[in-house]
């Protein structure tokens, strides 16, 4: 992992999660290098650092002394060439070694490529998206949220992490940084990755071309134009967060590629960001999806941004947003259905 440090030009740096102790000589060091989200707007929302939870010993006695449960939540869907990685990671530096994490949950979306099967030989707890009971006769409802929003009613933990399935050369950080943000800030509620994303083609990294396309082409000028009050989290989009499971159980969630957009908007209206908390992940390398795939992400993102941008008054749509994408296929134009369905809180709250 490279060198890092945490970013103290925005307001509410680690020093504000309580508890944390002071950090021996040799940390220090380690964290006085290189800043990975520099020159964004400030922010309320708490910013530290991965680093800031080592020892992984001591970070597990705050855990029990605390008595908190964890959970990893995976959605996947055709990931067979890393989810074996990022389970057999967790479960050697998390469970293994030190008793940070207490399951790992897979929840498979329909994989044609063995995902799932692979997912349990490495051993995880796997759960096929259409197999799991749903309230409110939504059981037939598919996507990422829909997976995250189902395992609700799987998880045992009460934190509960999601990561993405496809990061490549999966460090442990992803997971107990995230952790250790909500075991040290008694008041926040969410925690949620940012990072570097360079563009990685087999052995080769390309520095100058930012992985993250749909977020700094389209979301992030969105938010700033529309929303400044959330242009300031480094990564809206992020697929690395953390909550508490009696908070989640509380909001909505859209079904599909919206639900980390959706999810920063409703956590921010209930809780307010003082109770979010960003984690420095350094960097970040993940499979590098085709165009027409973003297309179909970001039409899901834009419905659900924009229903809550007009919940809240921000914007009034004359007439509804039409769910279908046209890209172009084999014979001309090919339409792709694209609904993401706002999926209700589990209690009310």
């Amino acid at each position: 992992m490279g060198k890092k440090s945490t970013i103290t030009h925005f307001s509410g740096h680690p020093a504000a999660l309580t508890g944390i102790t002071k950090q021996r000589p040799e940390q220090q060091a380690i964290n006085s290098s290189v800043k990975c989200c520099e020159n964004l707007p400030a922010t309320e929302a708490p910013i530290c650092s991965s680093l800031d939870f080592l020892p992984l010993e001591a970070l597990a006695d705050k855990k029990a002394a605390l008595q908190e449960t964890v959970s990893v939540v995976i959605p996947a869907l055709n990931e067979a060439a890393t989810i074996a990685g990022i389970i057999t990671t967790l479960q050697n530096t998390l469970m293994r070694t030190v008793n940070l994490v207490d399951e790992i949950i897979v929840i498979d979306g329909g994989s044609t490529d063995g995902t799932a099967d692979i997912a349990s030989s490495a051993g995880a707890l796997v759960y096929g998206i259409d197999t799991l009971p749903s309230p409110h006769g939504l059981e037939a409802v598919r996507g990422k949220g829909a997976a995250i929003w189902k395992s609700l009613l799987k998880v045992h933990g009460s934190l509960v992490v999601c990561i993405d399935a496809d990061i490549i050369e999966f460090d442990s950080r992803f997971v107990y940084g995230l952790i250790g943000s909500l075991l040290y800030n008694s008041q926040a509620v969410f925690s949620k990755a940012f990072y570097r994303r360079p563009l990685k083609i087999g052995n080769a990294v390309y520095d100058n071309y930012d992985g993250g396309r749909v977020t700094e082409i389209l979301v992030r000028p969105l938010l700033s134009a529309l929303y400044p009050a959330l242009s300031g989290i480094c990564q809206p989009l992020s697929g690395e967060y953390a909550f508490r499971k009696d908070a989640a159980m509380t909001l909505p969630f859209s079904s599909g590629y919206g639900v980390e957009i959706g999810l920063l908007f409703d956590i921010y209206k209930k809780f307010g960001l003082k109770r979010c908390v960003q984690v420095d992940m350094d960097i970040r390398y993940h499979r590098n999806r085709p165009v027409q795939e973003l297309s179909t992400m970001s039409l899901g993102i834009i419905e659900t941004l924009f229903r809550k941008l007009e919940a809240d008054n921000v914007i009034s749509l004359s007439a509804p947003m039409y769910k279908q994408l046209l890209v172009p296929g084999k014979n001309g134009l090919a339409r792709i259905d694209v609904e993401e369905i706002e999926l209700p809180p589990h209690v009310a709250g």
